[in-house]
């Protein structure tokens, strides 16, 4: 049970980066300045706990991908989904990051030589589907736009890239060991584009809650679920993530789909939860929890 709660409570966390992104908005900071001080702050966090843990350390011939990592995985990712959230709002944002799944799917048959079964074709569509209802969605508060479900669909192919970093390179470090090298790189990566500009003291303390909570807090709590949790099961307590997102952009924001809006989502969703059973199968079937 503690798994659960535990992978239950990273999906919260991760459901606020868009609602609470649009407070720290509204104080007049910009989408990208957002980002670089998630990473700054999720860093600092970061950096206490292995220190702490003594988990500092890692390979002279591992800081290249590390630092790949950083830019991809936090440059990019971080960047292109706060730029979603402030073009099309925290519910389609959120909708569009769970595309992930999907570019999973490719990207492991492109790069891990990973087979493509029937599920997973039929994953792939649905995704596929799914954003061309949420792209073209209209009768709701939320207008979606060219260029921001181009920034969502980049944020879900980016947090795609974490499954393939892990699964190819990454698997003997720990969370605080990885995100100690990676974060900085990625702030650095983002440093170029930002625009800095005067923080009310409100707009800090926002700033700060958003990186403890669902970047440090997130990330922390997540993975001491998974060594209690089979990975299929904390996926698809994960899915929670944008149900909670949707939710909060509603009560917060009022940001509300059209009915082809709604479709979308919940093919996005359905495309997730098929691609957890299709792993979920496959586990069984070569002798592990599923």
């Amino acid at each position: 049970m503690s798994g659960y709660l535990l992978v239950l409570c990273a999906a919260v966390l991760w459901g606020l980066i868009g609602p609470l992104s649009k407070f720290v908005f509204a104080e007049g900071i910009t989408p990208l300045e957002v980002a670089f001080w998630r990473s700054v702050i999720g860093w600092g966090l970061f950096a206490g706990q292995a220190a702490l843990c003594g988990a500092g350390r890692a390979q002279t011939r591992d800081l290249p991908i590390l630092a790949a990592f950083g830019l991809v995985g936090v440059s990019l990712f971080y960047g292109s989904y706060q730029v979603a959230i402030g073009l099309v709002g925290a519910a389609l944002s959120s909708v569009l990051l769970y595309t992930a799944p999907a570019w999973v799917a490719l990207l492991s048959r492109l790069v891990l030589g990973e087979s493509m079964s029937a599920a997973k074709l039929a994953a792939v569509a649905a995704t596929i589907f799914g954003v061309a209802c949420v792209s073209l969605s209209g009768g709701g508060t939320i207008e979606p736009s060219a260029l921001g479900v181009l920034a969502g669909l980049t944020a879900g192919f980016t947090y795609a890239l974490y499954y393939i970093f892990g699964k190819k390179y990454l698997g003997r470090y720990g969370t605080a060991t990885i995100f100690l090298y990676a974060l900085p790189v990625g702030a650095l990566g983002l440093w170029p584009f930002v625009h800095f500009a005067h923080k009310s003291a409100a707009a800090w303390a926002f700033l700060i809650l958003l990186s403890a909570t669902t970047t440090w807090g997130a990330y922390s709590v997540y993975y001491a679920g998974l060594r209690r949790l089979e990975a299929t099961r904390a996926a698809v307590v994960a899915t929670l993530e944008p149900v909670m997102a949707a939710w909060l952009a509603w009560w917060w924001w009022d940001e509300r789909f059209g009915p082809a809006g709604y479709l979308g989502s919940g093919l996005i969703l359905a495309a997730v939860l098929l691609m957890v059973a299709e792993g979920a199968r496959r586990s069984r079937g070569v002798g592990e929890p599923a």
